[in-house]
C-alpha cells in the first residue's frame, strides 16, 4: 500500500446529484422540482418562517413583556472598589475619567456609586448617581459627593 493507491472506504462517498442533465440522469425533465407551482420556478424563495400556509411559529406564540425605551442604565461601582483604588494608587478624587483609565467603566457608561463594603479613606467622588447608603458612608468618612451631568 502506498499514496498512489489510497481510496476512501466503500460506501463512504457519494456522487452529487447533477440536476437538469437530461432524462438519462434520472433527474431531468422537471429537475426534481415537481410540476408547476412557485417552487418549481427559477427565482423562487420563501419568506423566512413560512410554513406552507400553516400559521407560523412567531405568530402562534403570544407577545410577552415590555421594553422601556426611556430606561437609564447605570454601571454600579461599590465603595469597596473605591477603597481599593485609594489603597493601591492613592487616588482621593474619583470621577468618570479615573474609573475609565482603570478599566472599570466604558467611555459612555453612566456611573452609580453603591454602598457595598466600607470606605475608610477621605475621597471626593463625582458620579452620575449615588445610592443613599453610599452617600452617607462617603460623607461619614469625610469625603464629598458631586453629581455629574448625564
Amino acid at each position: 500500500m502506498n499514496l498512489s493507491n489510497l481510496k476512501p472506504a466503500k460506501g463512504s462517498t457519494k456522487n452529487r446529484k447533477r440536476i437538469g442533465r437530461g432524462t438519462g440522469s434520472g433527474h431531468g425533465g422537471t429537475s426534481t422540482r415537481g410540476h408547476k407551482g412557485a417552487q418549481s420556478r427559477s427565482g423562487y424563495s420563501s419568506k423566512i418562517g413560512f410554513e406552507g400556509g400553516q400559521m407560523p411559529l412567531q405568530r402562534r406564540l403570544p407577545k410577552v413583556g415590555f421594553k422601556n425605551f426611556f430606561r437609564v442604565e447605570y454601571t454600579g461601582i461599590n465603595l469597596d472598589v473605591i477603597q481599593s483604588l485609594n489603597e493601591k494608587y492613592g487616588i482621593s478624587d474619583v470621577d468618570h475619567s479615573v474609573l475609565y483609565e482603570k478599566g472599570l467603566v466604558s467611555k459612555r457608561d453612566l456611573v452609580k456609586i453603591l454602598g457595598r463594603g466600607q470606605l475608610k479613606a477621605k475621597v471626593n467622588i463625582k458620579a452620575h448617581a449615588f445610592s443613599a447608603s453610599a452617600k452617607n458612608a462617603i460623607e461619614a468618612a469625610g469625603g464629598t459627593t458631586t453629581i455629574e451631568e448625564k
